[in-house]
């Protein structure tokens, strides 16, 4: 079984930053594509960024692209969020998530559901 847990999260002022990791347990996620979601009260859970099984290549919406890197660390089973530039509307839990699956690429819908284990999320407040 999978575990995914996130923190790194806080609030913090507007053009500020904030780096989320994502520590994996249960089984070695290194051959799996993995993302970043978030969801802001109210709404819908939103793509944030994905990254490829190898690291090679890197997906972003165009809210964040330019202000949020993805990365991760094969050696220690962890997925990186780098945040930058945040706005108050980057304000939501975000949330990391695997999957994990027979097709090894990252999926062109940016669905949650594309997804298949997810973390209990760390909550971002950005002031203005």
């Amino acid at each position: 079984q999978v575990q995914l847990v996130e923190s790194g999260g806080g609030l913090v002022q507007t053009g500020g930053s904030l780096r989320l990791s994502c520590v994996a347990s249960g089984r070695t996620l290194s051959t799996y594509p993995m993302a970043w979601f978030r969801q802001a009260p109210g709404k819908e859970r939103e793509f944030v960024s994905a990254i490829a099984w190898n690291g090679a290549d890197t997906y972003y919406p165009d809210s964040v692209k330019g202000r949020f890197t993805i990365s991760r660390d094969h050696a220690k089973n962890t997925l990186y969020l780098q945040m930058n530039s945040l706005k108050p509307e980057d304000t939501a839990i975000y949330y990391c998530a695997v999957r994990i699956r027979e097709d090894r690429r990252v999926p062109t819908e940016y669905d949650p559901w594309e997804y298949d284990y997810w973390g209990q999320g760390t909550q971002v407040t950005v002031s203005s």
